[in-house]
């Protein structure tokens, strides 16, 4: 799979990772980041997603679609990732990322939150949650009866933002329907697989 990166998504990572980076550095506001996942979560999230049960991807807080090109490499045939993003600008950054790559048959970008627009979701295989921390309690509640038996759960943030998430962990962790995991890679990502 990493050894099979078309060149638009190789080039089109670059292009926001260097974003990213200066954001960080240059003291622009935290809405205005991108807030990005760093490549070595991208890399995990793909391997985890590439296991996951048939079914389809989502993910709760695009940005610029940088996530979203990561786990795009683990779709299957017919498979197809939803990507929710509520923010103007970045809506216009990923949908020129999605088309630069050429994934926009392969990628749902909803512009609307998920807790508005979930109905429409289900047997979801793969969920990732990166969007404000104070959603995730509700997001994982929403998605926990969405998922396809086997089906993954994956919430970003798990150690650098673990107070601001801990009821989501606290729901997680107490949910039968679930076995749970905090894996120290990146910013931390708990996992949590649908029995």
């Amino acid at each position: 799979m990493f050894h099979e990166i078309p060149k638009s998504i190789q080039d089109r990572m670059a292009f926001l990772e260097a974003i990213d980076r200066r954001d960080r550095a240059d003291g622009t506001g935290r809405l205005q980041r991108l807030r990005q996942i760093p490549p070595e979560t991208g890399k995990f999230l793909a391997l985890l997603a590439a296991n996951a049960p048939k079914g389809g991807f989502v993910e709760i807080g695009t940005s610029a679609g940088y996530s979203a090109l990561w786990l795009s490499l683990a779709l299957r045939e017919g498979e197809k990732l939803t990507t929710f993003e509520i923010m103007p600008e970045k809506i216009m950054l990923a949908r020129e990322t999605f088309w630069l790559c050429n994934m926009e048959e392969r990628i749902d970008l909803v512009e609307g939150d998920l807790l508005d627009n979930a109905d429409a979701l289900c047997d979801v295989s793969f969920c990732f949650i990166d969007c404000e921390k104070h959603l995730y309690e509700r997001c994982f509640a929403v998605m926990a009866d969405k998922m396809a038996p086997g089906g993954l759960i994956v919430a970003d943030n798990a150690t650098n933002h673990y107070e601001c998430i801990r009821p989501m962990i606290a729901l997680a962790v107490n949910d039968k329907r679930f076995d749970c995991v905090t894996v120290p890679i990146g910013k931390g990502e708990f996992v949590c697989r649908r029995k």
